[in-house]
């Protein structure tokens, strides 16, 4: 079962350091820490993760893999436009093509760490 922390971290290099050091406790234990992916703003986030491909994404949750057509179908939307959001959500990672055709999303679990603090 595959598990994602995507995060909001202004500096990239600082969340890439996180996450190795995550990475390299769980290859100490032999354990799984998950996969991550940082975005350095909240616009950026909001831009690429919109609402309905979050739909999409969530869709795919619970359906397994699934062709792009009958995804429209589940989402009630244009295959067309279905299919440029599932070309962005494979860029970022959260969705693949599935082993026998049609695409899935990967990951049991996805928790979005965001902070937001004033700025002094």
């Amino acid at each position: 079962m595959r598990h994602l922390t995507i995060t909001l971290q202004p500096d990239w290099k600082k969340a890439l350091r996180d996450a190795g050091r995550l990475a390299v406790g769980g290859v100490r234990d032999g354990a799984y820490c998950g996969e991550f992916l940082n975005f350095e703003s909240a616009g950026a986030f909001f831009g690429k993760l919109t609402e309905r491909r979050w739909a999409i994404v969530h869709t795919l949750q619970a359906s397994g893999p699934i062709s792009v057509r009958e995804l429209g179908r589940r989402v009630s939307r244009d295959v067309k436009r279905v299919h440029e959001d599932v070309q962005i959500l494979r860029e970022l990672g959260l969705v693949e093509p599935a082993p026998d055709g049609g695409i899935l999303c990967p990951f049991a679990d996805i928790h979005v760490d965001m902070h937001l603090q004033a700025v002094a």
